[in-house]
């Protein structure tokens, strides 16, 4: 932008209210600032990769990009709210310097809180949120996936009874950390014993924190997801609603997708009416 002549030093001079957002991998500061990277480089050295595979497996990025859109965007979101309600109430910008690598860190802080308390480890598959078998994705007889996330001793409890392992003593104690390699070795063959669908039926209407883990499409078609308008297919796209939502106001359908350059004429001339303005 520098180089473009529109830079926050310009701009500012122009409008000294105005707030300036930069999303970058790295920031503005430090030695990678220069450098060149992606996503995946970013949580890497944020430490927000690292949990993000089954213990002995090689981490692999979320495709959901936590750190472009989570660590990023969302964070850039809420700095530049936050810089336009200091302009409103004092009349002074500000640069919002949104790295994703700054975000991405910050995103762990819940995981560093429960550390400090004892309920997450360094080491992989060994915290209550990555290494029993009541927190995991299982594969099912189709090849199918289902998750379970069953963290409170009443959901648990909900969990192993329609498992039809209520009397189970092996399956008695969900905190014996000892014996979660075993259980989830047992949970494995017994899932992969049933279709996707026989287990979405057994959990349907529990608070087991159970589910089927769907691809895009086949959430469009979800009865909760049809329910709230999540998932639409303008000009025959798949598209989800804008979020979050507000009361009073029902999401609406998104207009056609703009052809290329379709609005450069307008944006300029109202760049070119603003900078008249400031003079």
């Amino acid at each position: 932008m520098e180089r473009l002549g529109l830079g926050p030093k310009i701009c500012h001079k122009i409008c000294p209210k105005l707030v300036y957002g930069r999303m970058t991998g790295w920031g503005q500061t430090g030695p990678k600032a220069a450098q060149a990277g992606h996503d995946l480089n970013y949580i890497g050295l944020s430490g927000a990769l690292w949990y993000a595979s089954a213990p002995g497996d090689v981490p692999i990025a979320p495709a959901t990009l936590v750190g472009d859109i989570g660590g990023g965007a969302m964070y850039l979101t809420v700095g530049m709210l936050a810089g336009l309600l200091k302009a409103r109430s004092t009349g002074a910008g500000c640069v919002v310097d949104a790295a994703i690598v700054d975000g991405s860190a910050h995103m762990m802080n819940l995981l560093m809180s429960l550390r400090a308390n004892g309920g997450f480890q360094t080491a992989r598959g060994q915290s209550l949120l990555d290494g029993p078998h009541w927190s995991r994705s299982y594969r099912c007889a189709d090849a199918g996936y289902f998750t379970v996330q069953a963290l409170e001793p009443k959901f648990y409890a909900q969990f192993i009874d329609l498992m039809g392992l209520k009397t189970d003593v092996d399956f008695a104690d969900q905190f014996d950390q000892a014996r979660w390699p075993d259980l989830t070795e047992r949970l494995v063959h017994i899932f992969a014993s049933k279709p996707r669908a026989h287990w979405s039926a057994v959990f349907a209407g529990s608070d087991a924190c159970a589910g089927p883990v769907l691809d895009p499409d086949e959430a469009m078609t979800e009865a909760h997801m049809q329910a709230r308008g999540v998932w639409s297919a303008p000009e025959g796209r798949l598209q989800a609603a804008a979020a979050p939502r507000f009361d009073g106001t029902r999401p609406t359908a998104p207009p056609p997708s703009p052809r290329r350059d379709q609005h450069r004429r307008g944006i300029l001339d109202e760049l070119d009416q603003l900078e008249r303005a400031a003079r």
